[in-house]
């Protein structure tokens, strides 16, 4: 899956130009957090819901509510945007657009084709694929198992599971508590639970949870 198939778009964007009041009414009636800051076509920057909550003239302390007002409503989204905005491309790999995400710790990414932005990936887009990746919107058996970290582990699993009239809705791998082990996730429909813990039990180092979800 590449960010192009998940990304958001056509993306919303805002001008350096616009006021922090107006861009903050503009996130909140667009249920967005985050928003591309454009200028004549180019990606100038980015602002966050939180880079406007904390729009505030620092000589406000000194000021009446009704001079606080007016001074917040004068603050441009050039003043208060992240200007250092890192990008991605339509043909990235999700799994490198969440890598980036983590270990920048940003919440999304702009996505640019040809120097203008196409759309943007965000968490919440993250999030809505790890939901399909574990069938969690399906109704079926899960199961969580630990195995050792070899070949062969999941093709066994899957075999036994088919052999017990079980067809395999979703499947995770995850790492496991040292790198000999791994923890695999099953969403199965067909075996009831006691029959896929019967199935499972044999194959594998330990059966972590079954349950129906």
């Amino acid at each position: 899956m590449l960010v192009g198939e998940r990304m958001s778009h056509p993306v919303l964007t805002v001008s350096p130009e616009m006021s922090a009041l107006d861009a903050q009414a503009f996130m909140r009636r667009e249920r967005i957090r985050r928003a591309p800051v454009i200028h004549d076509g180019k990606l100038v920057g980015i602002v966050t819901e939180g880079d406007l909550l904390n729009a505030s003239p620092t000589q406000a302390t000194l000021l009446s509510v009704w001079e606080i007002n007016y001074l917040v409503s004068k603050i441009k989204i050039s003043q208060v945007m992240s200007k250092k905005v890192m990008t991605i491309s339509e043909d990235t790999p999700i799994e490198e657009a969440a890598r980036v995400m983590i270990d920048n710790k940003i919440g999304g990414l702009p996505v640019v084709r040809a120097g203008k932005v196409v759309g943007i990936i965000t968490e919440t887009d993250l999030f809505k694929i790890m939901l399909e990746m574990l069938g969690a919107r399906q109704m079926g058996v899960r199961a969580s198992v630990l195995v050792p970290n070899r070949a062969g582990e999941i093709a066994e699993l899957s075999q036994a599971i088919f052999e017990a009239g079980g067809n395999i809705i979703a499947l995770g791998t995850f790492a496991g508590a040292d790198p000999s082990t791994s923890e695999l996730m099953f969403k199965v429909a067909g075996p009831d639970e006691a029959t896929l813990r019967s199935v499972l039990a044999p194959l594998a180092l330990q059966v972590k949870d079954v349950r129906v979800c």
